[in-house]
């Protein structure tokens, strides 16, 4: 790990210097996010710092060499080298007919059960999450911020069929009205900030008009989510969050599902660093505690 003598001014990413604050928050994602891959941790510090090219993509590819570079100097720890792909990072969105608009589909959930969420595992899948997610959901389809998950929800009746998506990703970096809620400080935050994971897409489909049918889901998901995270990245989440845009919901299906509205952000978006954006689309905050004493936990008591 970087020492007090290590020398920041030093430091050049594609021949530009990195300044204090930002090599501070490279340290905070290599320390706090060890569950991710290097390619992942790569992604996320280019996504935080907007190291992109010209075409607006992330410099992933340079950056996780220049991390690399850095862990061999004994300046960052990395985590060990992975030889499987990250989760999501084909964005390519494919219009077919499986995405196509399907007749209405109404009743009660005991009408359609039973009702599943299952994690995406093959490419097959990953192609049908992206189509669905990028036609039918308003934010369309993005690659996840660090580390995600994605789900398909699934109902029985009248016939086996695809009716919504999910996706669980990396939480916000800070968030006001989270981060009062919870009462931890920077460095209870820095420790236990990836025990924390935000549902960051949910989709039901546009012909989907099932009563309930978006509170049942939410209590699914919120049930398996915990094992699936510490299969792929050895944490264990304490805490869901989401955001929710009242200029379009009203987070009905999260309060039947017992998620709690702690307050707004400041509508800046992860990517504001300097604060030109306040106030320019602020979202609700919901969050879910998936373990007792969650709250005490992430702060470290």
């Amino acid at each position: 790990m970087a020492t007090p003598e290590d020398d920041v001014s030093s430091l050049r990413f594609c021949g530009q210097p990195v300044t204090g604050p930002e090599w501070d928050l490279v340290q905070e994602v290599v320390e706090t996010c060890s569950g991710l891959s290097r390619t992942e941790l790569a992604r996320t510090v280019c996504d935080l710092l907007e190291w992109r090219r010209p075409n607006g993509g992330l410099k992933d590819h340079e950056c996780r060499l220049w991390l690399e570079a850095l862990d061999e100097a004994g300046r960052l720890r990395l985590p060990k080298r992975r030889g499987t792909r990250p989760i999501g990072s084909r964005t390519t969105v494919p219009v077919t007919e499986h995405g196509d608009p399907q007749p209405e589909l109404g009743g009660t959930v005991r009408d359609v059960a039973p009702v599943t969420v299952e994690l995406v595992r093959d490419d097959g899948e990953r192609r049908l999450w992206r189509e669905l997610v990028g036609r039918h959901h308003y934010l369309g389809h993005a690659v996840a911020f660090g580390a995600s998950l994605r789900y398909l929800v699934r109902v029985a009746k009248p016939a086996p069929t695809v009716v919504g998506c999910l996706q669980f990703s990396s939480p916000a970096w800070r968030m006001e009205a989270r981060d009062r809620w919870i009462g931890w400080d920077d460095a209870a935050r820095r420790r236990n900030l990836q025990r924390v994971v935000q549902n960051s897409r949910f989709l039901l489909l546009p012909w989907v008009r099932v009563r309930n049918l978006a509170t049942t889901v939410l209590a699914l998901a919120a049930r398996r989510l915990p094992e699936d995270w510490w299969e792929h990245y050895r944490v264990r989440p304490l805490l869901l969050e989401t955001l929710v845009d009242p200029s379009r919901y009203r987070g009905t299906c999260y309060r039947a599902a017992n998620w709690l509205e702690v307050g707004v952000t400041t509508g800046r978006g992860r990517m504001d660093r300097y604060h030109e954006r306040e106030g320019a689309a602020p979202k609700a905050v919901w969050v879910y505690p998936v373990a007792p004493g969650a709250t005490d936990a992430l702060r470290g008591e």
